[in-house]
């Protein structure tokens, strides 16, 4: 069961992590794109660092981005070379996000971005409560969730199925975020 007070802002973890983390590592620090990235007060957030990954997942980093024609061209100029480099501005829910997406090595990297610090974006905030669920269910939690995912569920649904959540589940999930470990531990002891 992994700690409950993990630091997901540097990527150190990673080292000791699964072989598929310490691959990450490897892959992010021969890349260098947090460093590179490092005045978007970039973090590796998703399914990789919380052990519930497919073969098939991205490393997803956000970022915070307010000038996005600028960022864009950064990204452009930094990593259009690589193949399946794309990279668009657009607005969802009245909130300008850039996403940029490429391959390197085999893996596809996503760079998300909006103008929100990175610890307050919903790709954080799902990821810190879905490790603090899996840190108190166990094992068979994260077996579950891989196997929903298996199924072809998204990562929030299947937090959703595991915990029979009859709202949307990435709503749901981000309340969860606000709640006390006690309130917490309390609600999963249900299941």
């Amino acid at each position: 069961m992994k700690n409950l007070s993990q630091d997901f802002l540097e990527i150190e973890y990673l080292k000791t992590g699964t072989r598929k983390q310490q691959e990450v590592y490897e892959v992010i620090q021969e890349l260098n794109i947090l460093k590179i990235l490092h005045m978007y007060n970039p973090i590796l957030v998703g399914t990789i660092p919380i052990e519930i990954d497919l073969p098939e997942s991205d490393l997803d980093i956000i970022c915070e981005i307010y000038d996005f024609e600028n960022f864009k061209d950064f990204m452009e100029n930094t990593y259009g070379r690589y193949k399946g480099f794309d990279c668009i501005v657009r607005e969802v829910d009245g909130i300008t996000r850039v996403v940029c997406n490429f391959i390197y090595k085999g893996w596809i990297f996503e760079i998300f971005g909006q103008p929100i610090p990175t610890t307050q974006q919903n790709a954080y905030k799902h990821m810190i409560i879905e490790d603090r669920i899996l840190s108190i269910l166990g094992d068979k939690a994260r077996e579950t969730i891989v196997s929903l995912k298996n199924d072809k569920l998204k990562t929030e649904p299947a937090f959703g199925e595991l915990l029979k959540i009859n709202s949307n589940p990435y709503v749901f999930l981000l309340e969860m975020y606000d709640w006390t470990e006690t309130r917490l531990t309390e609600y999963l002891s249900l299941f």
